[in-house]
């Protein structure tokens, strides 16, 4: 069984001409352990698209299926709380809580799904990604790299199934992108979780198993 189907998805958004559509009927299957990136110009529709497979937007039309279970036929309560055992979402914007320390925003998903007890595992990623004296520091105490490894750690830390990458090293030096990415993949790997990562780094999707470019609302993939 496939890890994720997409079959038909469709999206468009408000314009001052009426509607913009993003893509339209678009397909797309992913393994299980598979890792594909994205790439795409800005506004080609990526971050809608992780939004979309995330539950966080519902389509215009067709089906997302993850596990077997079609999470565009739930209802919003229902996706919230699949995503939350499922998926695992790094924005690229962060989207860190304020009021949380660094070691709470990731503790956040063990929380939300009762599992404290694996709370080691935490401390393990933040040594792991060169932020264990970080801990306890509140996002507006880190630098734009460092709030990002915290929201890199949070997305990883309950081992979901789907994970969904928006621009991960996008605040990171070419070095410690690599190192970033190069701990991401080996997590992934290990996990046999799926990956989908929105990069603009040509050079990053040496690592990937597919690689697609949506364009002008067509998801195509590229011959490597």
């Amino acid at each position: 069984m496939s890890l994720l189907e997409v079959e038909g998805l469709s999206k468009s958004y408000p314009s001052a001409d009426g509607s913009q559509s993003i893509f339209s009927n678009l397909d797309l299957t992913l393994s299980r352990g598979e890792v594909l990136m994205l790439l795409g110009p800005s506004g080609s529709g990526k971050s809608s698209l992780l939004s979309l497979l995330a539950g966080l937007e519902a389509p215009d039309e067709g089906s997302i299926s993850i596990l077997g279970t079609q999470i565009t036929a739930l209802d919003e309560p229902a996706r919230t709380a699949f995503r939350r055992q499922h998926i695992g979402v790094i924005y690229q914007f962060f989207n860190l809580i304020p009021t949380l320390t660094a070691l709470e925003n990731v503790l956040l998903p063990l929380s939300l799904n009762g599992r404290l007890s694996e709370s080691d595992r935490a401390e393990q990623q933040f040594v792991l990604l060169g932020m264990g004296d970080k801990r306890d520091c509140f996002p507006e105490q880190l630098s734009g790299g460092e709030q990002q490894r915290v929201a890199i750690c949070r997305a990883l830390v309950h081992r979901p199934d789907l994970l969904l990458a928006d621009e991960p090293t996008g605040s990171l030096d070419n070095d410690t992108a690599d190192k970033v990415l190069e701990l991401m993949l080996q997590q992934v790997r290990q996990q046999q979780q799926t990956l989908v990562m929105v990069t603009h780094s040509e050079h990053l999707t040496a690592h990937a198993d597919r690689v697609f470019k949506l364009h002008r609302g067509v998801l195509e993939q590229v011959d490597r």
